[in-house]
């Protein structure tokens, strides 16, 4: 296998002209965060005192319809860029200045599956209470974030909500790993010498600091003091990053690095997937991984008719009467139980097949090839999300003249484009992704298994098929409006 180049040989974002001071200036992710902190605030006013039909509340159109197709567009051409700007950390420093020293997340949480409860619950919470057609508790979910973020900053060091509970960042995260962008270090060297770890711990203190590094190449002056910079929110040493997951692209650790060796890379895109060792072997993040694809599936299937139709079965079969059960046993089925099942079953036939039991863990195995379901999952997101977006990508606008006091455009710019373009769109993402998740599962099953990787593949190739097809089936039929009445 050939070596992939250190990230120092390609391009340094940050040395680009203007663009790059801006970055890595002291005020360059607030110069971020301000206008979407303004526009977060101008989405709650309008949920909680415009119109609350949902296709005329900037609440509902904005981050339900347009914002997050731009998210995952971000993704793809440049990186995370929605954390790096990511409001509701605007009050992170203050926070910090609070916060009880010395605390951090109880340990038993430090991982993925709070985050993946995170999702599940609030895919539950936009089905049962209709979030996209709800401008007021699109505005409650809004400030929710804010208080959220804001209270786990100060009570813990680390950025706990970003790691472990964000779920638009838990998303961000996973789909990263296929940006073109990822943080890295120009010379290891420097790291290996460095005594404060700035990148980490953060070069803010209440009283002025000085001391002096030897470095390759001499020495280096460090000051910490008032005006210093926080360290990674989410504890990543600069010179191990190795993956994208958990990197909210803050840009704090080349700020605070005293050296000027931390910074940002142009990298190959998806470089990770293809790295063995790029994510840890743990069931949490596999697991995360997998069931984030399959929750884009369930998530989509709740929108067209054969829905209903499970939903009355339940009804009728099993008495539900309550929604919340109703809808949680489906979303708890398709996007949990069954990625996590046939998960299982794909690792274990394809140790079988290959003789391997005793050779790797399951665990291992399922690591092995959980980055391959990271392409056909953004595919799938994006044919969702594109479909929204899609349908009618200029009634932003006139919603945006009614919120002024202007009378909207509806006529001129409610067009939408032809629903067999659309279709194939969608198409076109879910075989990309799918070629995709089959490049990066043939790379695992080569490393694993080497003469036997066909056998290998098989079961893993077999379920990423399944979860196009079945996504492909989904998207060819007509979309409906959700919220019907089952309980009378």
């Amino acid at each position: 296998m050939t070596a992939t180049r250190p990230l120092s040989c390609h391009l340094d974002v940050l040395r680009l002209p203007l663009l790059g001071r801006r970055l890595r200036g002291r005020r360059g992710r607030l110069a971020l965060q301000l206008p979407l902190a303004l526009a977060a605030l101008l989405l709650v006013l309008d949920g909680f005192t415009g119109p609350q039909q949902a296709a005329r509340n900037l609440a509902t159109v904005t981050p339900w319809v347009h914002f997050r197709g731009f998210a995952v567009l971000a993704l793809l051409l440049a990186g995370n860029l929605f954390c790096m700007a990511c409001p509701f950390t605007l009050t992170r420093t203050l926070a910090k200045r609070l916060s009880l020293r010395g605390r951090r997340f109880p340990q038993r949480l430090r991982n993925k599956w709070p985050a993946i409860t995170a999702l599940f619950l609030l895919f539950l919470a936009y089905e049962v209470l209709d979030l996209w057609a709800s401008p007021a508790l699109t505005a409650w979910l809004i400030l929710a974030y804010f208080a959220a973020s804001f209270v786990l900053e100060v009570v813990f060091t680390e950025s706990a909500f970003c790691k472990y509970v964000c779920p638009p960042g838990t998303f961000n995260f996973v789909y990263s790993t296929v940006s073109p962008t990822q943080i890295g270090v120009k010379n290891p060297e420097v790291c290996r010498t460095c005594v404060g770890r700035e990148c980490i711990n953060g070069s803010y203190s209440p009283m002025p600091v000085m001391r002096v590094d030897a470095i390759p190449g001499g020495q280096r002056e460090v000051q910490h003091g008032p005006d210093g910079t926080l360290g990674c929110g989410t504890l990543l040493f600069a010179p191990q990053i190795s993956s994208n997951l958990d990197c909210t692209m803050c840009l704090d650790c080349v700020r605070a690095c005293p050296h000027d060796n931390a910074s940002l890379f142009v990298r190959q895109p998806a470089r990770e997937l293809f790295q063995p060792d790029a994510w840890p072997k743990r069931w949490d993040v596999s697991l995360l991984v997998i069931m984030l694809a399959f929750m884009g599936l369930t998530n989509a299937f709740g929108m067209v008719p054969p829905v209903y139709a499970l939903q009355h079965t339940l009804v009728d079969s099993l008495g539900i009467r309550s929604e919340w059960l109703l809808v949680g046993l489906i979303l708890l089925a398709g996007g949990v139980v069954a990625p996590a099942l046939l998960a299982l079953a794909a690792g274990r036939l394809g140790q079988v097949l290959t003789s391997t039991t005793r050779k790797y863990p399951l665990r291992h195995t399922v690591a092995a090839f959980a980055p391959a379901f990271v392409p056909l999952g953004l595919g799938i997101w994006m044919a969702h999300y594109g479909f929204h977006f899609l349908i009618a990508p200029g009634t932003i606008i006139p919603v945006i003249q009614e919120f002024l006091g202007q009378p909207g455009e509806w006529a001129r710019f409610s067009g939408t484009l032809d629903l067999t373009l659309i279709g194939l769109l969608q198409l076109l993402a879910l075989l990309a992704g799918f070629v995709g998740s089959l490049a990066v599962a043939n790379r695992a099953a080569l490393r694993l298994y080497r003469q036997a990787a066909m056998p290998g593949l098989l079961p893993w190739a077999l379920l990423l098929l399944g979860l196009a097809l079945a996504a492909a089936a989904v998207f060819s039929l007509p979309m409906e409006m959700r919220g019907s009445v089952l309980f009378d």
